[in-house]
Formats: C-alpha cells, structure tokens, sequence
C-alpha cells in the first residue's frame, strides 16, 4: 500500500432528506452537511432528518452550530421521540426560488 496516497474517498450518498453522520469523522461535518442540503434543495427535499447519535453531544453542537449559520436553513429542531428524540435533528430548509416542496 502506498504511504503517500491520499485518504480522500468519494462517497456517494443517497439523497432522500436522511442523512447520518455516524460513518463520517469530525472534520467532514463543516464541508458535509451544506454540500448534502445544497443538494436536497436542490432535488426539491426540504424536510432533512440528520442522525448525529446521542452520545456526549458534540457531534450535536457540531451540527446546530453548522445548521444556524446556513442561510437556506428556515429552522432546525431536535427530533421527537418517534424520530430519534436528541440522537437527531430534523431540518426544515428553504426552497430555491420559484419551487415547491416534495420532500418527506
């Protein structure tokens, strides 16, 4: 195996308003999470359902502090008990110009 290669992967991710972040590290979130709401939007989703996990809450903070400096972001919320309870967020974002909502 060569030492130098980059550790960089493409990794395609469905885009269908879920998005979990337990396979992604730390430092992938900042770049992460906007590119894949870009894309939503994008697509017409505008309900986002983000699995970040209960554990200590960092990976939480991480997420909100992300989510409440995107302007495309109307508002955010923890998830109800049915839908992750404080193991996710749920997102609701604002759509292009001239479209409607087909998201879940």
């Amino acid at each position: 195996m060569d030492d130098n290669a980059s550790d960089e992967i493409t990794v395609q991710l469905p885009i269908d308003g879920a998005l979990d972040l337990h396979t992604f590290r730390p430092a992938e979130m900042k770049e992460l999470i906007p590119a894949y709401l870009d894309e939503c939007r994008r697509r017409g989703i505008l309900s986002v359902r983000i699995v970040h996990g209960k554990g200590i809450g960092n990976l939480r903070r991480t997420v909100h502090a992300i989510l409440g400096k995107l302007p495309e972001v109307a508002a955010f919320r923890l998830a109800g008990s049915e839908e992750g309870g404080w193991g996710a967020t749920l997102v609701e974002l604002r759509p292009l110009d001239g479209e409607e909502s087909h998201g879940s």
